[in-house]
């Protein structure tokens, strides 16, 4: 690819467009009122509320209609009211493209939905884009096409600076509608500022309503329908009272010598571009009328060797359900300017729709109507909408999904003659009128670059300008790295996944999905499944052992970029039990339905141990280092204890043990020295036993291998020593700071059930001698 190397343009004489012939215009009824410098035109109508959808099966027909503004004497304003057909699109246009408007104009309209008038809005006297000089014979000078959204009723005022003298001849309201086609849209008046225009001559025909019609002139008549016929051929001029910083502005190279001719006709072979072409709404698509256009084919350069972005300057805010209904009307109103054709030659909405503009053939270099002066060997995108703020409407957001449409088209374009997106070429400017540019003198572009670096505007908008260098990193890949955003089916242990064999591998990118091909997961750098570029996610399955696995992503040109590499090592081995589950009392507070209990167990993996769970008689999931889990048991009752073990790769074992634990009552005991019966429902069976006798014992005889020691507790409580078979084995303090019942102080367990004596004897602690006792609870 001609990647950064500068291509001089060389001088192309356009091929002069045949004469059109003029169309029937439908005119609608209205009387126009104004004053010197002042010229008023308002119409509304009442219908009911249409719909629409994005693209049509059939052509759609478009109702083009033209008020002629008219005033003289003083500046006055008189209210009008008139019925206008449904309409969606609205501009102002006048005979001479030559003549600027220095001044105002102002429109509101009245929309279907709502019924309710929109605020006045300030409407751009001067269009950005133009034909070239001498391309478009006929062509009218005029305002941007502005989006309103289904309306039936428009007011617009126009005020020239210099009084009447400064109203251009021939000053028309046009309202573009379809006429069989309905809009869902329900906005407000759309910004007005800088909007798209054509470089080649055509007549719009409307299509009537009724049985009405009739041919629009220049020269306003005293009846409600105004008839005339605009024979000028005038060269459209391009508008210098805006101007805007560009960093990728065009550089004056050397002045071209060598003259090339263009074509009315291009080549039949379809050259085979480097990258991929992405997918268009073709003119049928989108609903183009073509008995409308200029018949034939249009103008033909020799290349496209460079892109201009622009945007159209209609509604910020659109439905994209709506953007073929705003393509047909910018198409219609181009029309109305009496240019051969809409003067993009692509279109793109903010879902990343791409809509075909100008006819001719989208592979081929058709010469469109978008960038003045330099419209030969370039093409003009526009992004639908308006991407700068105007009269304190938020601009449309600049989506992703549309950079990266206008990137991929911008690349398939340029590709078809071996052009990088990242490149520069050179254009020699056309016109003689365009500011800070020079007619016959070469200039170098970016091969992606802006309207504004190409003429005195600030179209496509700050926002959309700004990002630019980022369509052109999309267009010219490679694509950023994917992101590995998770790999379901193995888990994470260290810097290590491990999996059973089947993952699925999810992954997120910035780079939007139209430039890219696919994506691909490499496992050990081989290619193990391949996903659409929409894709967010893929499955894969992976054999015995540690492997490597990275998500790629495929640009259209071929480019790649790679993930992050991630170790994914399949492991089918179930977790084991080193220590089988064993259940033991613990300390805690008894009732006559709950008993403490604690669950000890050992789990081990040969790779990762995940989790050990427990899952009856209650759930609980606990770490892979955590052995024991306190729980209770109810007394009497034969109850199983059931754990899961797994690893990081799903993987687990299970194990479980069956027990019965009881309740022993003080009363079981065999008591020696003084005891004294209490009873309170605090205690178990509502009864105790308690002492302040030094040396005072009782002694429990049981089966089990594990036992607990209930007591109360109070401050006053105080000491006991405790044997097991006959030997000391403890001394237990009773005392607490707070009232305690049925506790559970003291534990005692063994590897095996047997049968053991526990006695427990009464210190006589100095001023706290009280020991109490509720029993003894046991695992048998």
């Amino acid at each position: 690819m001609q990647s950064g190397r500068i291509q001089p343009e060389q001088p192309i004489q356009p091929q002069k467009p045949k004469r059109l012939r003029r169309r029937a215009w439908l005119a609608v009824g209205g009387v126009l009122l104004g004053g010197a410098g002042a010229l008023t035109a308002i119409a509304t109508g009442s219908e009911s509320v249409p719909q629409s959808g994005a693209t049509a099966s059939a052509p759609v027909k478009s109702t083009v209609q033209s008020e002629q503004l008219k005033g003289s004497g003083g500046r006055r304003t008189v209210d009008q009211h008139t019925t206008t057909d449904r309409f969606s699109v609205l501009g102002v246009t006048w005979t001479d493209p030559t003549v600027k408007l220095d001044g105002s104009i102002k429109v509101r309209t009245r929309l279907v939905n709502t019924g309710a008038w929109s605020a006045w809005h300030t409407v751009q006297a001067d269009n950005d884009d133009a034909p070239d000089p001498g391309t478009e014979p006929g062509a009218r000078g005029g305002t941007a096409p502005v989006w309103v959204g289904l309306s039936d009723g428009v007011e617009a005022t126009v005020v020239a600076k210099n009084g009447e003298t400064g109203i251009p001849k021939g000053i028309r309201l046009m309202l573009v509608g379809d006429a069989d086609k309905k809009s869902t849209v329900n906005v407000a008046m759309a910004p007005v500022g800088y909007a798209a225009a054509a470089d080649d001559t055509d007549t719009a025909t409307a299509s009537p309503t009724d049985t009405t019609t009739a041919t629009a002139t220049d020269t306003a008549t005293a009846t409600d329908t105004a008839t005339a016929t605009a024979t000028d051929t005038i060269t459209a001029s391009p508008s210098d009272s805006t101007s805007a910083t560009a960093t990728d502005t065009a550089t004056a190279t050397s002045t071209a010598t060598t003259t090339t001719t263009a074509s009315a006709s291009a080549s039949a072979t379809t050259p085979t571009s480097t990258v991929p072409q992405p997918t268009i709404v073709s003119r049928a698509g989108w609903g183009a009328d073509e008995t409308k256009r200029e018949a034939g084919d249009p103008d033909y350069a020799d290349e496209v060797r460079v892109v201009f972005v622009h945007h159209t300057d209609t509604a910020a805010a659109y439905s994209c359900t709506d953007s073929a209904s705003i393509v047909r009307s910018i198409y219609a109103y181009h029309l109305s300017q009496s240019w051969r054709d809409i003067g993009y030659n692509f279109l793109v909405d903010k879902c990343g729709t791409i809509f075909e503009g100008r006819y001719g053939g989208i592979a081929k270099p058709v010469i469109g109507a978008q960038t003045y002066g330099f419209n030969t060997r370039s093409a003009g995108i526009a992004a639908i909408g308006t991407y700068q703020t105007i009269d304190g409407v938020a601009p449309t957001a600049v989506s992703s999904k549309m950079m990266g449409s206008i990137a991929a088209l911008a690349a398939w374009k340029l590709g078809l003659k071996k052009y990088s997106p990242s490149g520069s070429n050179a254009l020699i400017e056309g016109a003689s009128d365009s500011s800070g540019f020079t007619k016959g003198k070469s200039y170098t572009f970016k091969n992606i670059s802006g309207h504004r670096d190409g003429f005195a505007t600030a179209c496509p908008g700050a926002n959309l300008y700004a990002k630019l260098p980022a369509i052109r990193t999309y267009a010219a890949g490679p694509p950023a790295a994917p992101t590995v955003t998770g790999l379901s089916g193995a888990g994470l242990s260290g810097s290590k996944y491990y999996t059973k064999g089947s993952v699925t591998v999810s992954w997120s990118t910035t780079t939007p999905y139209a430039v890219l091909t696919r994506f691909e997961v490499l496992v050990d750098g081989t290619v193990a499944a391949k996903a659409s570029r929409t894709a967010t996610s893929a499955a894969i399955t992976v054999g015995a052992g540690s492997h490597s696995v990275t998500v790629r992503a495929v640009h259209i040109n071929g480019s790649v970029k790679s993930s992050s590499t991630y170790t994914v090592v399949k492991d089918t081995t179930k977790p084991t039990f080193t220590t089988a589950p064993a259940l033991r009392t613990r300390t805690g507070t008894v009732s006559s339905t709950s008993i403490p209990v604690a669950v000890m167990w050992k789990a081990a993996d040969n790779a990762a141990l995940k989790q050990t769970a427990a899952t009856a008689p209650s759930t609980a999931t606990f770490g892979p280092t955590v052995t024991s889990w306190g729980t209770t048991a109810k007394p009497g009752v034969s109850t199983a204890f059931a754990l899961k073990a797994t690893d990081y790769a799903g993987n687990y074992g299970t194990a479980s043990v069956t027990r019965t634990t009881a309740i022993v009552q003080e009363t079981s005991a065999t008591k020696t020295g003084t005891w004294t019966s209490k009873s309170s429902s605090n205690y178990l069976g509502g009864k105790s036993l308690s002492s302040t006798s030094k040396n005072a014992g009782l002694t429990w005889t049981f089966t089990g291998r594990s036992v607990a020691w209930v007591v109360s507790r109070a401050s006053t409580s105080g000491q006991a020593y405790v044997y097991i078979d006959g030997t000391k084995v403890a001394t237990v303090d009773l005392k607490s700071s707070t009232t305690k019942y049925r506790q559970a102080i003291w534990t005692k367990t063994w590897s095996s059930a047997a049968k053991h004596k526990l006695k427990i004897v009464v210190v006589g602690t100095s001023g706290r001698p009280t020991v109490t006792t509720d029993g003894i609870t046991v695992v048998k």
